[in-house]
């Protein structure tokens, strides 16, 4: 008899794991608290590499159209001086395909295809251990039980609880995402700035970071390290006019091209960095897995959603490929310790990038680009 494994959660490991079981004719249960697809903006950008998310993509045969949609030339990376010097203006070569880039939005897309997504179905407790199986409580007070649980519900997993008592801690720095539309038309000057790819401005302390999306959209992140409560106290909340005056005066002093990111910007979200520890495991529970953010948080660095993918893809394999529950249970198990292994030289990676990104010396983050990226 086939498994019954639920995915919880919609986001990129999560629906790359149910699309590769799906290929196979495996079937599979995705349940997602959001109430449709659409139901909230879908972030910006990814860079899918090429050994990771873009292998992930290759198992579930979605090759293809990933690369109708990805951007190769998103590639680009500018790195200015906070006066508005050019320090740094890479730009990939025509055939360069190592990490093109998608919008989160035409990812999922890809990724749902003929998928049936359970969408509403909110998971607010994970029992394993019962004699029909593993025991799933949902927000609206339904239970239904599964072989296998996969928790793909990020960094605030409910599902993380049932292995492991690990929870988020902040990391000290604190992004403000926010967004410029139809730049080309609107502000060409900004859009000459940022260029095809992103544009990054490292400062003591601070950087502001911004990201073509398709559409004429970009994504401007600015980073800083403060205390955790520092938007509450300043009152700040859904004031789009109040995070314009105030998001600026953090950067006093860099040029007014840079500053105009921010001045122009709309949609303002406050997102605090959280990560889990570095060499996070747990002991193994039968029935139960993580994968993704639920299982390694780690700082946003580009590695997050292809480790996602990835660990999706694999796993997905290994069920396939398991002709029974014993067999099931220990090709879970392998899955996990391999998933520490990577994830754990990931999280020490991108943990110290943060460190050098966000820096009381600006000049970290320029030798961290050329270590990644030579000029």
């Amino acid at each position: 008899m086939r498994q019954r494994i639920a995915v919880v959660g919609g986001g990129p490991g999560g629906l790359t794991l149910a699309r590769v079981l799906h290929r196979h004719g495996h079937p599979v249960t995705v349940l997602e608290r959001d109430p449709a697809p659409h139901a909230r903006p879908p972030g910006g950008t990814l860079d899918l590499h090429a050994g990771m998310g873009q292998l992930a993509l290759e198992k579930a045969g979605l090759m293809a159209g990933f690369q109708t949609l990805s951007r190769p030339e998103g590639q680009a990376m500018r790195i200015l001086d906070t006066d508005g010097t050019v320090l740094r203006d890479w730009r990939p070569r025509p055939d360069d395909r190592a990490n093109p880039e998608i919008d989160r939005g035409q990812l999922r897309d890809l990724l749902l295809g003929p998928l049936d997504v359970r969408w509403g179905r909110g998971v607010t407790q994970v029992v394993p251990g019962t004699r029909d199986g593993v025991l799933l409580h949902f927000a609206d007070g339904r239970q239904e039980t599964y072989d296998l649980v996969v928790g793909a519900d990020g960094a605030w997993s409910r599902t993380r609880p049932a292995v492991s008592s690990a929870t988020p801690h902040y990391t000290g720095v604190t992004t403000v995402e926010a967004s410029l539309d139809d730049v080309d038309t609107r502000r060409p000057d900004l859009a000459r700035l940022v260029g095809d790819g992103s544009l990054a401005v490292y400062g003591v302390n601070r950087a502001i970071v911004a990201q073509r999306v398709s559409g004429g959209h970009v994504k401007v992140y600015a980073q800083f390290r403060v205390p955790l409560d520092w938007h509450a106290r300043l009152d700040l909340t859904d004031d789009v006019e109040a995070m314009r005056s105030c998001l600026p005066t953090l950067f006093d002093g860099w040029a007014d091209p840079i500053l105009d990111l921010l001045r122009h910007s709309t949609a303002f979200v406050h997102r605090p960095l959280y990560v889990l520890p570095v060499a996070h495991t747990w002991t193994h529970v039968p029935g139960v897995t993580l994968l993704g953010d639920a299982a390694h948080l780690m700082p946003p660095l580009g590695a997050g959603a292809n480790l996602a993918m990835l660990e999706g893809a694999e796993l997905a394999e290994s069920i396939v490929a398991a002709p029974g529950p014993g067999e099931l249970d220990e090709a879970v198990r392998a899955f996990e310790e391999q998933m520490w292994a990577r994830a754990g030289r990931w999280a020490r990676i991108t943990a110290a990038g943060l460190e050098r990104l966000v820096s009381p010396d600006p000049a970290e983050a320029l030798a961290l680009f050329d270590h990644v990226q030579p000029s």
